[in-house]
């Protein structure tokens, strides 16, 4: 999948509206969510660093995006945000990643297409029935009737958000950011 450049400047910039504030020092809950693997995730129980990143949707060449797609802050990114993790994924294992994960609220058989088409190296999520989006209370969108998550990514230590980035922005840049986060703190 060819991706094309996309010119960030000329896009609205998300603002941190406070809805991630509470969730560093949070132990993840026990819920386990499907997979693009064809096996459940428990996201209980990680050890080590792992990286969650939440994500709105992924688009699909068959089908249009939301009307305004473009111009809701925040929401075009997706896929260049899979590829920069996809791209760096060996160098956040070699920074002791354990895990990484992208979550949205589509449904693993839409998300299975997009991780085969991207060559993901890692699973994608779904929180389709909103069990980690309640349990956090991650900060969401409604486009067309349909509750999105907002882009945000959590670094966990052993279970529990030592980090949150919210809002991300250029999103083709949030698995740097990470990677600088962990050399700083690791």
């Amino acid at each position: 999948m060819a991706l094309t450049k996309v010119d960030w400047s000329t896009l609205p910039k998300p603002t941190d509206d406070g809805k991630a504030a509470h969730l560093v020092g949070m132990s993840m809950p026990d819920i386990t969510l499907p997979a693009t693997t064809g096996a459940d995730q428990s996201i209980a129980g990680l050890t080590g660093f792992s990286v969650l990143y939440l994500y709105p949707m992924t688009g699909r060449p068959d089908q249009d995006l939301p009307d305004g797609w473009d111009m809701i802050p925040g929401a075009r990114g997706c896929t260049p945000q899979s590829c920069a993790f996809r791209d760096h994924f060996d160098d956040l294992q070699a920074l002791g990643v354990a895990a990484v994960f992208g979550v949205s609220t589509q449904d693993t058989s839409y998300q299975s297409e997009a991780a085969t088409c991207l060559h993901l190296p890692f699973p994608l999520l779904s929180d389709k029935d909103g069990a980690l989006q309640a349990a956090l209370n991650l900060p969401t969108q409604v486009v067309e009737g349909v509750t999105l998550l907002k882009r945000l990514t959590m670094i966990l230590r052993d279970g529990v958000i030592a980090k949150v980035k919210y809002p991300v922005f250029p999103p083709d840049q949030d698995a740097q950011n990470v990677m600088d986060w962990l050399r700083q703190n690791s």
